[in-house]
């Protein structure tokens, strides 16, 4: 696409390629879609140690999605607490809610389970499913920028680690200026953060520490009881 094209042109080509990767991913075999979830999986639970400290917002699998409750049982059993997303009106911010294994849930939009009269959480990290990413780690989600506008309402902003599979790497997603570029992308091949404008691999340890120092410079694990007005998440 030229990098002339407009905003209502690039809003359909970005309709084109999700719809696209969205069917890719979703002609997967179980066995495909297990192997590497698996690894990523590991990779989350080698890179990222410190989110069993952590609130963690995460999504519920949807549309074959990387499923993120296995990682999420990990960092449960050493200490965080989790939280999924809950639309509250249709053109509005969503809820954090508490999430545990057996937790009370209820259909969602799209019938996604959510909770049901959980405790609101304001997450100090997300791991965010994304349809597609770019080279310099923005994220092509479902359309409705809700998480750009998310992460750029919340204070401290919270870590923000996009999951997706390696095949739906883009040259761009062409962002816009309301687009928020991921922290950490982690895919079957491994886990990335951005230097310089460009997607680099990275290995746990250095993974690690630059966790640990973005937690610190945003003043996170954040403290305090959440504002269900202060904080808008996605709609995934």
């Amino acid at each position: 696409m030229d990098i002339s094209a407009t905003w209502p042109q690039i809003r359909d080509w970005r309709k084109q390629q999700r719809a696209t990767l969205i069917a890719r991913r979703e002609s997967l075999s179980k066995v495909q879609h297990h192997e590497w979830n698996k690894a990523m999986t590991n990779y989350l639970e080698s890179g990222f140690p410190a989110l069993t400290s952590l609130a963690i917002g995460f999504c519920w699998p949807f549309k074959g999605e990387f499923d993120a409750r296995f990682a999420l049982h990990h960092f449960r059993e050493h200490g965080a607490s989790a939280a999924l997303p809950v639309v509250v009106t249709k053109s509005g911010p969503l809820q954090f809610r508490e999430w545990w294994p057996g937790a009370p849930m209820k259909p969602g939009v799209y019938d996604i389970p959510v909770p049901e009269g959980t405790e609101l959480v304001m997450p100090d990290a997300a791991i965010v499913p994304m349809n597609g990413f770019d080279d310099q780690g923005y994220r092509l989600g479902y359309g409705g920028g809700y998480f750009d506008r998310t992460l750029a309402a919340a204070v401290p902003r919270p870590l923000a680690i996009g999951v997706s599979f390696e095949f739906a790497r883009l040259p761009t997603i062409h962002p816009q200026p309301h687009d928020i570029a991921m922290d950490f992308i982690v895919t079957e091949a491994g886990i990335y953060t951005v230097e310089r404008a460009h997607l680099v691999r990275i290995g746990a340890a250095v993974c690690q520490a630059l966790t640990q120092q973005l937690l610190e410079a945003r003043g996170l694990p954040r403290r305090g009881a959440a504002d269900p007005g202060a904080y808008s998440s996605p709609a995934c």
